[in-house]
């Protein structure tokens, strides 16, 4: 048996059409041996990567009746799910047909998805496997019913009904949600735990009989999972065993937070456990096609580790190494740290582009730790980057390195200015990615009382905001209704709905509350909000309604399950809640909400599949508020390749072609965008061309608004893999390692030795990427035609 890809004689060859085709099609080889030991494909962005891998299935199954398939759950295979389904329900028409024949697949067989057997690869413990955020409700419905499979042949983790008697039930069992796996080898102390203990036992016996089914049926032929955070496969998280099987396991904290989505939050999702299928069991059928998906720069580093790393239990992934047919299907993103892939790349091209030049100076430098004005031709030559850009350019090192020195000074410059009668459109995917994004520049445009600001967010936004949350600020209104402070509003009909003087009142109350550091004006200002939205959204303000209405909500906040689906009413109300939270971020620099926008774009509907923005419904809301501000500078979230989250990709979207439409109605050409990006992505600065830089004050700014602003988010109940804390920490983190690059290449003596006071305060640096409106467009196109595979 081969044991590794790099063993064959041709490390290139494959004999998947679909991949002969999607090679043809890309600058990159299958593998570049003998650094790589996983062969891998390239593909441009999210959605190309979700049709490369339908078709791929598609080819196996034609290849494989019978055979045994086990695909993820989750966002990630969202574009795999539609083009599956996409192709066979239309299979037939004369448009699949020759889709199909392009890319080699034989349109005369239709794939036969009866005869599969399906395996279910992971599922969280305890859960109620009737629940919709079950990995057990998922799998029924987009891969049973979904691609028309035989429930009959479908091994499913059911854990509603593993290792319970009769009589038994998951609530009865583990009252707490908590499952103590001490258990397995301590002695029980209680009845309850020695019930635990018996319920454990018999897990475990389930899980080593859904093993032996597995194998029965000859393992997996094809697996088709995605790559968590810290590099775990299906729930094998980082450190497990290679030859591992299905089992009752623990997870770490990267992998929690991943998971928060899917339970409702961090603080559901600490406290379950998994039921997963192990290594061992991916790897049992030498033969079978494994193809792990990964889309962005965030999962640039797990996919080195994993195509480029030893075999290490440190790094899940490399257990594949063993399988000829293992395969990533990765983004450009996600290839940004795969060196031999990169450096075969600038290779090929006959010239070097400046922000290629760029970026090769950038790193090497502070791969040196030195300033660019120190690095000489030596430091270029023993770079492999470095000594093929000497080949491609005839300039001496020195000028090279001057200009790009230059070049950074000038952006930092940039930054430092302050524009003067400018209309500022700030808008963001979610409440509080401006305020992660560039708060530094903002807050300096702000300070020149001639320029004018309004602040957007195009989603509701519900979605961040848990029931536990949402309860603790209903209990503030609760407690302020009724009392002889609401009666007095209520006479002077402070809660009319259109009166935009009265709901800046309840900003102005809530901070006075933080001047005063009073949690007794605090609360009023989010009892006041509360209750205005409720008035606003049931139409009724007499305190016998309001009290059934909050009793209406409460009832359904305490019969729901963690991570349920809200209904609509809730929906809107927990919208509102992250829309005062906006309201009073803006208030704490003077603006009001004339200058505060929500446009709860249609696409957005708590769904784990989202729809698409839409020119009918999405972008006209977008089209009357250009029209209404009429602005010189439009910040936008720029989402590098429609990866997760995949909200700011499709706010992007709707904002492109709303500008473009303004911009025909109006002749306007001269609107400057501001791309910027925040925890979820960052820009090598070589990518911005706009500094700002950030103090300490501004730091302090930051921490301190966000904690007193954001409190759906001081605990954040979805938070990043990379921090366990509140993202203003892990913003501030961020923008201290984007200052220390620039340190490192302009040197320590520029920054410390400057004669501005603001550059020898800078501690942080926030990186924007300016465009005009065509470069905007250009940008937005290109990421839209690749999505659409036009």
């Amino acid at each position: 048996m081969t044991t590794s890809s790099t063993t064959e004689k041709n490390p290139n060859s494959t004999d998947s059409v679909i991949e002969q085709y999607l090679l043809q099609k890309s600058p990159f080889h299958l593998l570049y041996p003998p650094v790589e030991k996983i062969k891998t494909i390239v593909l441009e962005n999210f959605p190309a990567l979700g049709k490369s891998t339908a078709l791929r299935f598609l080819e196996w199954v034609q290849q494989n009746p019978g055979g045994v398939i086990s695909l993820p759950t989750g966002k990630t295979p969202e574009h795999f799910i539609m083009w599956v389904k996409q192709l066979l329900s239309t299979w037939d028409t004369p448009y699949t047909q020759e889709q199909l024949a392009k890319y080699g697949l034989n349109p005369q067989i239709k794939p036969d998805m009866k005869s599969l057997h399906f395996v279910q690869i992971d599922e969280f413990y305890p859960i109620d496997s009737s629940q919709k955020n079950s990995f057990y409700s998922y799998v029924n419905h987009f891969y049973i019913e979904g691609f028309g499979l035989d429930p009959a042949k479908a091994l499913l983790i059911d854990s509603s009904s593993i290792g319970l008697k009769e009589g038994q039930t998951l609530t009865s069992v583990w009252p707490e949600q908590e499952v103590d796996l001490t258990l397995r080898y301590r002695q029980a102390a209680t009845p309850l735990e020695r019930e635990q203990q018996s319920v454990l036992a018999r897990i475990d016996q389930w899980c080593q009989e859904y093993e032996d089914n597995i194998r029965a049926l000859g393992g997996i032929g094809f697996f088709l999972g995605g790559i968590g955070p810290d590099g775990h496969i299906g729930f094998n998280v980082r450190g497990s065993d290679h030859y591992s099987t299905t089992r009752l396991t623990e997870t770490n904290y990267e992998t929690q937070a991943a998971a928060a989505t899917d339970l409702g939050g961090i603080e559901t999702s600490r406290k379950r456990l998994v039921i997963t299928i192990g290594l061992g069991t991916i790897t049992y059928n030498p033969n079978c096609v494994a193809i792990i998906m990964a889309a962005g720069e965030a999962k640039a580093l797990v996919i080195k580790n994993a195509i480029e790393g030893e075999k290490d239990v440190l790094i899940p992934a490399s257990s594949l190494q063993t399988l000829p047919l293992a395969r990533f299907y990765v983004t450009r993103g996600a290839i940004k740290k795969l060196e031999e892939r990169q450096f075969h790349l600038f290779q090929s091209k006959a010239d070097a582009t400046p922000e290629e030049i760029e970026q090769i100076v950038i790193d090497l430098a502070v791969k040196k730790r030195k300033s660019l004005l120190k690095l000489t031709k030596d430091d270029f030559v023993g770079d492999r980057f470095g000594a093929e850009l000497l080949k491609k350019t005839v300039r001496p090192v020195a000028e090279t390195t001057q200009e790009i020195h230059d070049r950074l000074v000038q952006r930092i410059s940039h930054g430092r200015e302050v524009l003067s009668n400018t209309r500022f459109l700030h808008t963001e995917p979610h409440h509080d990615d401006l305020m992660l994004g560039y708060l530094a520049g903002i807050t300096r445009n702000i300070r020149d009382a001639s320029n004018t600001h309004h602040f957007v967010t195009l989603t509701s936004g519900f979605t961040a905001v848990t029931n536990r949350f949402f309860l603790t600020q209903l209990e503030k209104a609760k407690l302020f209704l009724g009392t002889e402070e609401w009666m007095e509003l209520l006479r002077e009909d402070y809660f009319d709905p259109t009166n935009i003087t009265n709901r800046n009142r309840d900003i102005w109350r809530y901070l006075d509350g933080v001047a005063a550091n009073n949690e007794a004006l605090k609360d009023e200002g989010v009892a006041r909000r509360m209750l205005r939205n409720l008035i606003e959204l049931y139409g009724q303000s007499d305190l016998d309604s309001i009290q059934t209405h909050i009793l209406e909500i409460e009832t359904i906040i305490q019969s729901a399950y963690p991570g349920k689906k809200d209904p609509v009413e809730l929906q809107k109300l927990k919208g509102m809640l992250r829309e005062w939270e906006a309201e009073c971020l803006w208030g704490y620099s003077g603006w009001s909400c004339e200058n505060i926008h929500h446009l709860r774009l249609g696409f957005y509907t708590g769904d784990i599949f989202t729809e698409e923005p839409t020119l009918s419904r999405d972008v006209p809301p977008v089209l009357d508020l250009l029209k209404k501000v009429n602005p010189d500078v439009v910040g936008v979230a720029l989402d590098p390749e429609a990866s997760g989250p995949d909200t700011h990709y499709k706010v992007m979207q709707a904002i492109s072609e709303a500008l473009r439409l303004f911009s025909e109605e109006t002749g306007r050409k001269d609107i400057k965008v501001w791309g910027y990006r925040n925890v979820w992505f960052r820009f090598h600065p070589s990518e911005a061309n706009l500094y700002f830089p950030v103090s300490l004050n501004m730091f302090s700014v930051l921490q301190a608004a966000f904690l007193n602003t954001f409190l759906s988010q001081k605990e954040a109940s979805f938070p990043s893999y990379e921090y366990d804390g509140p993202f203003c920490d892990l913003a501030q983190a961020i923008q201290v390692n984007q200052y220390q690059i620039l340190k490192t290449c302009l040197g320590r003596e520029w920054f410390h030795q400057n004669p501005s006071p603001l550059i020898r305060a800078t501690r942080g640096m926030t990186f924007v990427k300016e465009m005009t409106l065509e470069e905007f467009h250009q940008h937005s196109r290109s990421l839209r035609a690749v999505a659409e595979n036009r």
